[in-house]
């Protein structure tokens, strides 16, 4: 992408097809034949780069990674079925027993499982840090070989200064992941901050319509052929090619979508901050660290004892209760509810977070008529 091409501009722009199509063509097989032996040979030589199975390699997810690496101004990506599927295959591809991860607190509930339930057996050492640790201690880094982040993190949405962070890893060498779900490449492109991987749940504002499971991962040539060659063919979690239609139509309008997000949960941060139930606001907006170009729709807020947050869960009429987020529907998700999660592995509850917290995901609905309900169900939330 130029730097006078924005990212609405690049988004929108039609499938570069011969035959004038707009949208990429949904090539749903499962394999590719060859015309000669030579070809046929050729390709399984790595003299060609024809597809040959979908399981790794297939022309409208291509389409698709083709789009978002250039969002994320990256050299290339790969798709995979899900985030947690682009998160472990990539985690996978890069780390051996033996290896040190310095992660992020209140890491992606799932990430954290999958650290501490497959890699911490398998002798991968890892530590939880915060925003202000990885940004303040210079030694943090010192002997690390990979740093997971998250900007802003989970639940509580604390930001990091991505350049002083990568600044510190490249010193002492270590490799850097970003989840950058939250922000999407309208608002947040870590690569060119200094961050080696950019990997997304596609699920969420990539997709938009809450009716796809995706994963992708963005970087350089070399990173991205790492986990084709070892993750991609031999996990097994590809991305189907009709998923990767509708991501791409979902790109589409991905710019356009951020706004309205944006635009809703600024009136929300502002209208909250007058509300004396409410004792804190987690959303970080524009500008709070450098290169967060935006607000999101996903917050959390933290109530006083004065709400019983059951009671105004239920008394919600926009909002419904449910995991997810990004897509066009207003969602609720308290945080009681992560903290009676069964497993003794609860991220929520090692890294402390309040159980009068509230995760709001602010969808495209009117922003009068969230507001509208918000305040409804919080005069009927009494303790």
């Amino acid at each position: 992408m130029s730097e006078s091409q924005r990212i609405a501009t690049l988004l929108a722009n039609v499938f570069d097809d011969a035959d004038g199509s707009m949208t990429p063509p949904i090539v749903q097989t499962s394999l590719f034949s060859f015309d000669s032996y030579q070809a046929f040979e050729d390709r399984m030589a790595g003299r060609t780069n024809q597809p040959i199975y979908t399981r790794v390699q297939n022309p409208t997810v291509a389409a698709f990674e083709s789009l978002m690496a250039k969002a994320e101004r990256g050299e290339a990506a790969v798709a995979l079925a899900s985030g947690i599927a682009a998160i472990s295959s990539t985690l996978l591809a890069f780390v051996r027993p033996g290896s040190k991860i310095a992660c992020v607190e209140h890491v992606y509930p799932d990430t954290y499982k999958f650290m501490e339930r497959i890699l911490r057996p398998f002798g991968v050492e890892i530590s939880y840090h915060t925003a202000a640790a990885f940004e303040d201690d210079e030694n943090l880094l010192d002997g690390v070989d990979l740093a997971f982040l998250e900007s802003p993190s989970s639940v509580v949405f604390t930001p990091l200064n991505l350049p002083r962070v990568t600044e510190l890893a490249k010193r002492h060498g270590a490799l850097t992941m970003i989840d950058n779900s939250w922000a999407s490449p309208v608002f947040q492109r870590p690569l060119t901050l200094g961050v080696d991987i950019v990997i997304h749940s596609a699920s969420k504002y990539i997709s938009g319509h809450s009716d796809t499971v995706a994963g992708v991962v963005v970087s350089s040539l070399d990173h991205i052929a790492r986990i084709r060659d070892l993750t991609l063919p031999l996990l097994g979690a590809k991305l189907a090619p009709f998923e990767a239609f509708l991501l791409t139509r979902g790109l589409r309008t991905l710019s356009a979508r951020m706004m309205q997000h944006q635009a809703t949960a600024n009136l929300f941060v502002d209208r909250l901050a007058t509300v004396p139930q409410v004792r804190k606001i987690n959303s970080p907006g524009a500008n709070e660290v450098p290169g967060l170009t935006g607000r999101s729709g996903l917050m959390s807020i933290e109530f006083d004892n004065t709400v019983d947050i059951p009671k105004f869960s239920d008394a919600l009429q926009y909002f419904r209760l449910g995991v997810s987020w990004g897509g066009f529907e207003s969602l609720i998700l308290p945080a009681r509810v992560g903290l009676a999660q069964a497993g003794a592995q609860n991220s929520m509850q090692k890294f402390g977070v309040s159980p009068n917290l509230v995760r709001l995901n602010l969808g495209l609905e009117d922003a009068e008529d969230l507001w509208a309900d918000f305040v409804q169900a919080l005069s009927q939330s009494a303790a």
